[in-house]
């Protein structure tokens, strides 16, 4: 963009606000001014574009339909400018909204958050728990909390905490019984998060044909490793959500997934973070850390 070729900022501001106001002096009231020096920014626009943009009469002034166009362009100009610095200072005094699964969610940031409040009492803080990805857009979501390789396409996506897949179960289910492969566990219920395959395609990845349907249970994310721990089912897991209970004895890993690169990141929108999810996000790490 040649910038070069734009108009001063303070005559388009002068412009804005008689467009708004409909006054000379109603415009200078609202950028603390007089009205002779709104006048005298909005003729030196018009000299600038070699347009008129504003039928002088009086004090008011009616805009001629170039100098519609123009407000209209100047109006969604400075609103998309105002958002942007509410966003960045915090200003808008928007909730931060956070979206993760229900595990992650119920199993290690819920007991967690209380500390967070306490530090930060003026922070609001609205959680999405789903197995969904939900989009993050302005105005919208904030950060994600996400479980993969970090590559969400068009997101920054910084490693929050490296953490393995485990296939878990309780030892009142598994018992004596002896589980060396796979297949071993095709006769056992599982527990399956609502809306995911996460079982079935691990049985397909090992080349083992998934068992009838009727062996599945599926429950919302953060009742599953509940299930787990009562020996309703086995199920897969990230580590870090289930580690207390492997520490425990309660339940066992059977097979663990050992692929580098892979934890869960905090994904947010390129660009500058405003106050509260800076804040958040160094919270974040310092209890990843911990």
């Amino acid at each position: 963009m040649d910038w070069q070729s734009l108009p001063p900022l303070s005559a388009l501001r002068a412009f804005a606000a008689l467009a708004e106001t409909g006054s000379f002096t109603r415009a200078g009231a609202a950028l603390n001014v007089s009205h002779a020096a709104v006048s005298q920014q909005v003729r030196a626009l018009e000299e600038r574009l070699g347009v008129l943009l504003v039928m002088r009469g009086g004090a008011r002034g009616r805009l001629t339909p170039e100098g519609e166009r123009l407000a209209q362009a100047l109006r969604e100009a400075f609103s998309d400018i105002a958002q942007a610095v509410e966003e960045l200072t915090g200003a808008d005094g928007r909730p931060l909204q956070v979206t993760t699964s229900s595990a992650f969610a119920s199993n290690w940031l819920m007991p967690r958050l209380s500390e967070f409040r306490h530090l930060h009492p003026d922070i609001e803080l609205m959680l999405y728990p789903t197995s969904q990805l939900v989009e993050l857009v302005p105005g919208g979501v904030d950060v994600a909390i996400r479980f993969g390789k970090g590559n969400w396409r068009g997101l920054d996506a910084d490693l929050l905490m490296p953490t393995t897949m485990v296939l878990v179960g309780s030892v009142s289910l598994l018992a004596d019984r002896t589980i060396r492969e796979p297949r071993d566990i095709l006769d056992l219920p599982w527990l399956q998060e609502l809306g995911t395959s996460e079982m079935s395609n691990w049985l397909r990845d090992r080349g083992v044909i998934a068992p009838r349907k009727g062996s599945v249970i599926h429950l919302p994310g953060h009742l599953v490793l509940e299930g787990v721990r009562s020996g309703a089912g086995v199920s897969l897991s990230s580590r870090v959500v289930v580690e207390p209970e492997l520490a425990s004895g309660r339940v066992v890993a059977l097979f663990e997934d050992v692929d580098p690169g892979t934890g869960y990141y905090i994904v947010t929108r390129p660009g500058v973070m405003r106050p509260p999810l800076k804040t958040f996000v160094s919270w974040l790490r310092r209890q990843a850390q911990a």
